[in-house]
């Protein structure tokens, strides 16, 4: 949806195709209203337009984020790019295609030219063709398979490496065949709602359509697990007894949940949020009753929160100093615990549940380590992940002691055409000199099936993408952007009583991360700052 400019013609004219439908054009603002690097909404239609000036030309897109609609002009714009406050997606000015993830879509656009600006004493107007006023987002020209053409890929898992992986190879004219498999009974959906929305139908959180599959000739089995893969002949076996061939293969295959192992870990009303069903059931099982969240990691406490006004109860069980230790450091961490001990959430941290006693089969209470008995209907645990490589064992795909793939930047694995994505993966993070890490979150899993993606049609394209994650609490949300893993110093713009602050983290004399609440844009600000490989100083960030 990029818009050009028409500068120095003494008579502009606008650049409209005779054969569009008739367009709107309004002024919307004057010349000198924005100045190289400025960007401002404005209204053409009663339709919100993001206008923005880069290297003395104009260009109009839509302002809403396709991923959860964020205002565009309230975000970064650097160079020719733009990254959404809310949650970091970036869209390029010139053309409006979508650049990093979270979101999936690109801004909407006509031809080369869907809003086209023209300077006319001294004021800018926009035109938009009236068919796309309600258009806000817009997908990439995809291929769909040749007939005839029985090469094959294969990717194992359907989350949104996988998709995203599957949608890169049609946007590059990939036109083979294309297999998605994956053990849920449903098609590709946002995990990332399930421990914010509990009670949403599944229908609501798909990321795509039923037809789009079918449009773009991208087979989904569902309720089909891999058991084994034999990498010689390139072939995958499952548990319905199916042997599949494939040319080149992805394993997306996720983590599960780590459920505890103690004493009465198998009584009834003992659950982990995983799938869309885990969610519903749990919200309705919780109603009214006293529950016990074991961990204080995203899950547990935005389940916490959630719960709040709906339980009788809520007690969360830390094995840390504070929620959140390791990712947004005790301070924050002790911000968020006294968010919800406002709320009456009761805390037990630096302890561990040693029991849990039950009746008829169902739980009853929950013995900790430092011997307090707390009563518990529903016992929710959220304690770490597993990654689901067990169809590894026995091929010759290398995994690390803990049964994670390592990946390099192109997110290959040790054997030639087999790729790894998303949570099951552990990869080198360029932004922290390409230490090896696993993040598990779904922005960095969209990331890895689009470079694995690129790489399978032999793009040679590495992984240069900012981790990106946000939590809510009681309708707050807190962003963070960076790998701050052992940082050594904290500072602090705003406050945090106040609710609005700005945390930079420092390590070695320069920011590696960022976390905010109510200071947007400022965390889209630094994650575009690291992923254009350009250092914040500690001087700076003081």
């Amino acid at each position: 949806m990029c818009v050009r400019a028409l500068i120095g013609r003494t008579n502009p004219v606008l650049d409209v195709d005779p054969d569009e439908p008739e367009d709107i054009t309004e002024a919307v603002c004057l010349e000198s209203a924005l100045q190289d690097g400025q960007m401002m909404e404005v209204e053409v239609g009663h339709h919100n337009v993001l206008l923005a000036r880069c290297d003395g030309v104009y260009h109009a897109l839509g302002n809403q984020c396709t991923h959860y609609g964020g205002p565009l002009s309230k975000g970064a714009l650097m160079g020719n790019r733009i990254r959404c406050p809310w949650h970091g997606s970036c869209f390029n000015v010139r053309t409006g295609d979508m650049e990093e993830f979270p979101a999936m879509d690109s801004l909407p656009k006509h031809k080369a030219l869907l809003l086209i600006v023209k300077i006319e004493d001294s004021k800018v107007f926009v035109s938009i063709n009236k068919k796309f006023l309600k258009q806000n987002k817009r997908i990439k020209k995809m291929s769909r398979r040749t007939p005839g053409n029985s090469h094959t890929i294969m990717l194992l898992g359907g989350g949104s490496a996988s998709l995203i992986c599957a949608e890169t190879l049609r946007q590059e004219k990939y036109d083979g065949r294309i297999i998605m498999v994956t053990r849920d009974d449903l098609m590709p959906y946002d995990k990332t709602r399930l421990s914010k929305v509990m009670n949403a139908e599944s229908s609501s959180i798909m990321l795509r359509k039923y037809e789009f599959y079918h449009q773009y000739d991208i087979e989904v089995w569902l309720k089909k697990e891999a058991l084994s893969i034999n990498t010689e002949k390139q072939t995958v076996t499952f548990n319905d007894g199916i042997t599949q061939c494939y040319d080149q293969l992805l394993i997306a295959t996720g983590c599960r949940a780590k459920g505890l192992d103690i004493p009465g870990a198998d009584l009834e009303n003992i659950m982990m949020l995983e799938i869309p069903a885990d969610a519903q059931r749990i919200h309705y099982a919780c109603m009214k009753r006293r529950i016990v969240l074991v961990g204080t990691s995203f899950v547990g406490m935005e389940i916490a929160a959630y719960m709040i006004d709906r339980a009788s109860s809520i007690t969360v069980i830390g094995s840390s100093e504070m929620p959140y230790h390791k990712t947004f450091g005790p301070e924050i961490g002790k911000f968020t615990m006294t968010l919800l001990e406002e709320k009456g959430v009761k805390f037990y941290m630096n302890d561990f549940v040693e029991e849990i006693r039950g009746e008829d089969k169902k739980v009853k209470d929950i013995v900790l380590k430092s011997g307090t008995v707390i009563p518990a209907d529903v016992v929710i645990v959220g304690i770490g992940v597993l990654p689901n490589s067990e169809c590894l064992q026995g091929s010759n795909v290398r995994m690390d002691v803990k049964r994670f793939v390592p990946v390099d930047k192109y997110m290959r694995t040790n054997i030639t055409n087999v790729f790894c994505a998303g949570d099951v993966s552990t990869f080198p993070l360029k932004m922290a000199k390409d230490q090896r890490v696993n993040i598990g979150h779904w922005q960095q899993a969209q990331a890895h099936g689009r470079v694995a993606a690129l790489n399978m049609l032999q793009k040679e394209v590495g992984l240069n993408s900012v981790p990106v994650y946000w939590t809510v609490l009681l309708g707050m949300t807190i962003r963070y952007a960076g790998f701050g893993e052992g940082y050594t110093e904290l500072e602090v713009k705003g406050n945090l009583k106040d609710m609005k602050f700005l945390a930079l983290y420092i390590k070695e004399d320069r920011v590696v991360a960022a976390a905010s609440l109510n200071f947007d844009p400022a965390v889209s600000v630094v994650a575009e700052r690291l992923a254009t490989g350009k250092v914040i100083s500690k001087a700076e960030a003081k």
